[in-house]
């Protein structure tokens, strides 16, 4: 099964690396290691891999355990990009650029 969370507010450079850290490993291996980071910004993906699990298990009645399910893919791909201006040096406008990212995880039984 399959879930998507959109317009993240964290860089996609950022989150590819907890990403593929975790891709192909167990969901409840995978969700267990991101909690155990501290950071605030691989918390989107924990949200997201439990709602694929969420998702496989009201599609198919037989997945009682995290345990029972692998990552088959996770995708971080590039969102829409807010540009904003911030004060410079001698008066002038530096531009910012927040970007945002989507996440898709496919996850399926062993």
């Amino acid at each position: 099964m399959k879930a998507l969370s959109r317009n993240i507010r964290v860089s996609p450079f950022k989150l590819r690396v907890y990403a593929d850290s975790i891709r192909g490993k167990n969901v409840s291996t995978a969700v267990h290691w991101l909690e155990g980071q501290a950071l605030n910004r691989v918390v989107p993906i924990a949200k997201t891999i439990v709602s694929a699990y969420h998702n496989a298990r009201q599609a198919d009645s037989s997945i009682v355990d995290m345990a029972q399910m692998r990552i088959k893919e996770i995708r971080i791909d590039q969102g829409p990009v807010i540009r904003s201006f911030k004060p410079g040096a001698q008066g002038r406008a530096c531009p910012q650029r927040t970007r945002l990212s989507h996440i898709s995880v496919i996850v399926e039984k062993y």
